[in-house]
């Protein structure tokens, strides 16, 4: 080996070892204060089963505590079928793969390159071979060729900081989608539910006010009642047959709205849907404490990532404002016949080495670093909101269920009460002694309980959906899901 390249070599090897070095942001502290653990809490409303925070973190398929396997079979359907989460996944294999891009700019590049070429040229010019008399000849070259940016001052690894901290971004984008899709699934399961009961309690309110029309009119046809009182019975059934056409297009909706979310057309036949009496609620809610919900968080997760991107992104800009190294080495033949190409004397090589210091462009360098730095501030407030959101949702779904459980304890009463009065105002009706005023109220108010009821039973399982969402934590993919327990 000569001194020339024993002496390129050396510095070569100088250069990766400063190359360790590397500069950027060192505070990253978004500064997000956390708040203090909730106490725990006991939901126990008359009319229903007791709820009460656990101390486990949400588990990762969570929706399986609802002990319905026709739910279980469609949160399976919508995670392997579902379009969002398709977006999401394509979106993180295409950032996975620029994070490796960027990773191949810390490597050598090797080229490698062979051209053929056939010349005649004018006897006034010398041709580029050692007969001066030839002029009509052909020259074959191949060389490869080496070529390293020595990364100095850390330009090229912080790219790789920030395309790694764009893939982790998506990846918790990716666990944000699945959790989306599957909360949505399964209260729109249990809206579903809830309509499908309301259309039954409907349809009963319908016939018993049927009922009493047919006894009113009965009775009109003996002269113990007139006229009036027909057509006020004549209103309520036709108010109670009012409020079935918006429940049925609403559950159709949400009917519309499942199989969307687990990629099945409009007008497409469903797999088997759970009603209200198949769902159980879950007695054990997840643990709330701030540090895990920081941690588990999809949402909070990719803002963190994102600031660990937007710091990368600062150092990216500091380190296009230093000087930069470049180091390259070919070696080839050249030569009027292949065979020739490597044969004594033909064969060539080069070692250079450059460094380039930005003197002057305009400001553009400088103005690049302060908008990377405002782009961290801005990760960094984006970052503390993230938090803010987290806690504000935990907090909502917590008051959620304790004002649900108050409600179905009302509800109840009311329901309890209202089917007691109506069936005494009935019984009254057949021994002749009821005024249509009385029955009226009665009818009415019993639609109206059942009605609030159903709604409150609906509230407790959706809002159990909603802290299992505000806990967060990645969920189980089709791959992954234990089998749901019997």
């Amino acid at each position: 080996m000569t001194h020339g390249k024993t002496r390129a070599l050396a510095q070569l090897g100088l250069a990766g070892l400063l190359a360790g070095c590397s500069i950027g942001p060192r505070d990253l502290d978004p500064h997000a204060a956390l708040p203090p653990a909730p106490a725990a809490v006991r939901i126990a409303p008359i009319g229903g089963p007791a709820q009460a925070t656990g101390e486990t973190a949400v588990a990762a398929d969570w929706w399986t505590a609802f002990r319905n396997p026709s739910l279980d079979g469609l949160v399976a359907e919508a995670l392997a079928h579902s379009t969002d989460v398709a977006v999401a996944e394509a979106t993180l294999r295409q950032a996975r793969e620029q994070a490796r891009v960027a990773g191949a700019a810390l490597l050598p590049q090797a080229d490698a390159s062979y051209q053929a070429q056939r010349t005649r040229v004018s006897n006034a010019l010398s041709p580029a071979v050692a007969d001066q008399n030839q002029q009509l000849y052909t020259l074959h070259t191949a060389q490869a060729t080496v070529t390293y940016d020595v990364d100095l001052f850390g330009l090229n690894r912080n790219r790789l900081r920030s395309a790694r901290a764009a893939a982790a971004v998506q990846a918790h984008r990716l666990d944000a989608a699945r959790m989306t899709v599957v909360a949505n699934l399964v209260t729109a399961v249990i809206t579903r539910a809830s309509l499908a009961e309301q259309i039954a309690a409907a349809q009963t309110s319908i016939r018993v006010n049927r009922d009493i029309l047919g006894k009113i009119q009965q009775r009109q046809r003996l002269g113990d009642v007139g006229l009036a009182d027909v057509a006020t019975q004549q209103t309520a059934l036709a108010t109670a047959e009012g409020v079935l056409p918006p429940l049925i297009r609403a559950e159709a909706q949400q009917r519309v709205l499942i199989g969307t979310l687990i990629g099945r057309a409009a007008g497409s036949p469903l797999p088997a849907l759970p009603d209200m009496a198949s769902l159980t609620l879950p007695e054990t809610l997840p643990a709330v404490v701030p540090s895990d919900i920081v941690a588990r968080r999809p949402d909070v997760q990719a803002a963190e990532a994102q600031l660990v991107g937007a710091g990368a992104d600062v150092g990216t800009a500091i380190a296009a404002r230093l000087p930069s190294i470049q180091l390259s080495a070919s070696a080839g033949g050249a030569a009027q016949r292949f065979g020739d190409l490597f044969a004594t004397g033909n064969p060539f090589w080069s070692l250079i080495g450059g460094i380039t210091q930005p003197i002057f462009h305009g400001g553009a360098l400088r103005h690049q670093q302060k908008a990377a730095e405002a782009a961290l501030e801005g990760a960094k407030a984006q970052y503390r909101a993230a938090v803010l959101q987290a806690f504000g949702d935990v907090a909502n779904a917590l008051t959620g269920l304790q004002t649900d459980a108050d409600a179905l304890t009302a509800a109840t009463r009311a329901s309890d009460a209202a089917t007691q009065a109506l069936t005494f105002a009935r019984r009254q009706l057949a021994l002749g002694s009821v005024g249509s005023l009385q029955l009226l109220n009665a009818t009415g108010a019993d639609a109206q309980a059942r009605a609030q009821l159903i709604q409150a039973r609906a509230a407790r399982l959706t809002d159990t959906v909603a802290i299992f969402q505000a806990a967060g934590g990645p969920i189980a993919t089709p791959a992954t899901q234990a089998p749901p327990p019997r």
